[in-house]
């Protein structure tokens, strides 16, 4: 297959290539968690975009959300986030179901998997999309999130609700908040 930009382009999928195969074929929980850190790493740069889409990594990040190792979930909703920047990698997401497998990542434990995913969730908004992530569930997340200790996730929280919905959603959203402690479910992270 013809690459764009001589050796170095094909310098650089042949290592993403390693990296991905490596992933496939090594047994090791750590190594398994050295390769999709160093993948989520490179899915920041958009000379890898195609790249890393030519060897399905954001099914593989996708896949990452649903597993019982807590790094591997970090690590595969990081990498998410950086690809969802991407308009290709963003459909690709979209079409694979992604808005409710990282939706289920708000109630992660740790702060960066959630902050990890309320971003890739404004990136993921598109016209066709917004009605499906501009839910009351997941508006009530962010209002409880809007008023964490965390400055971080306070701040990104209120984002979403400024950026990505209308002033009468989150009217609606805290009215049927009133008299709920929390939003059903989903606990706050732990730093």
């Amino acid at each position: 297959m013809w690459r764009k930009g001589s050796s170095e382009g094909s310098d650089r999928f042949e290592y993403l290539q390693t990296l991905v195969t490596e992933f496939q074929d090594t047994d090791s929980e750590e190594a398994k968690e050295q390769v999709l850190a160093n993948l989520a790493n490179f899915a920041y740069d958009p000379k890898n975009m195609e790249y890393l889409r030519e060897l399905q990594v954001p099914d593989l990040f996708l896949d990452m959300l649903t597993e019982e190792n807590d790094n591997f979930v970090e690590f595969g909703m990081g990498g998410l986030c950086n690809l969802s920047m991407d308009p290709e990698c963003r459909d690709i997401i979209l079409q694979s179901s992604g808005i409710s497998l990282v939706t289920n990542c708000l109630s992660s434990q740790r702060e960066e998997t959630v902050l990890s995913a309320i971003t890739t969730l404004m990136n993921l908004t598109t016209p066709s999309s917004r009605s499906e992530i501009t839910v009351p569930a997941i508006l009530q997340c962010m209002l409880r999130f809007s008023l964490s200790e965390s400055p971080r996730l306070r701040n990104l929280a209120a984002v979403f609700l400024q950026d990505c919905c209308t002033e009468e959603q989150v009217a609606r959203a805290e009215q049927q908040m009133q008299g709920q402690q929390t939003a059903v479910g989903i606990p706050l992270p732990k730093d």
